[in-house]
């Protein structure tokens, strides 16, 4: 880390900094990159929950939003319908799931805790889908259950909700973003 880093005693989040001393100086040597700016990094993380039995009680739609800002540790907002479904009775502007955009360390602490804590309690988990890159180095991947956070009591939650998760990244390619996930130990099936 930078002296003024260490003089202050900031706290600094671990995945940021082993991707400043480790996984940044690895992307440079293996992708021949002639600066260190060049070389990919995490841009954001986008959260979402999709809560459709919210267009006839609009309480699912607030529970989900409560359950994301717990697991973002960030306010989450309300996503809305943009037109009618009248098959699905759903009116444009009804409330109908929940996101949260996470930048900085914020977004860093929650890939720890994805990677770490969350994607190892899905039940018969056995790696995430190396396929689910975009093209130009975002990905994207869902989960069934969101009680596999640690922060979701499962006794009080009402309803178990599908969440998805969108990791983007400034990688140019699909194989830079790989790499970079890949070096913070991104469980990728081979």
């Amino acid at each position: 880390m930078s002296e003024a880093t260490e003089k202050t005693g900031a706290y600094v989040p671990r995945f940021k900094k082993r991707y400043l001393e480790t996984i940044r100086p690895e992307l440079v040597k293996a992708f021949g990159y002639t600066n260190l700016l060049q070389a990919p990094r995490l841009d954001k993380i986008v959260l979402n929950i999709g809560a459709g039995e919210g267009a006839s009680d609009q309480k699912k739609v607030q529970s989900a939003v409560n359950d994301l800002t717990m697991i973002a540790g960030q306010k989450a907002v309300t996503t809305r319908a943009k037109k009618s479904i009248a098959n699905w009775k759903v009116r444009e502007g009804i409330a109908l799931g929940a996101k949260v955009t996470l930048r900085k360390d914020r977004m860093y602490e929650f890939l720890d805790r994805l990677v770490t804590t969350a994607l190892p309690r899905v039940r018969d988990f056995r790696g995430v889908s190396p396929k689910s890159f975009d093209g130009r180095g975002n990905y994207s991947m869902g989960l069934k259950e969101h009680i596999v956070f640690v922060e979701i009591d499962y006794d009080k939650t009402e309803t178990v909700w599908g969440m998805d998760i969108v990791i983007c990244t400034t990688a140019k390619t699909d194989a830079e973003a790989k790499a970079l996930l890949a070096g913070f130990q991104m469980p990728f099936v081979n």
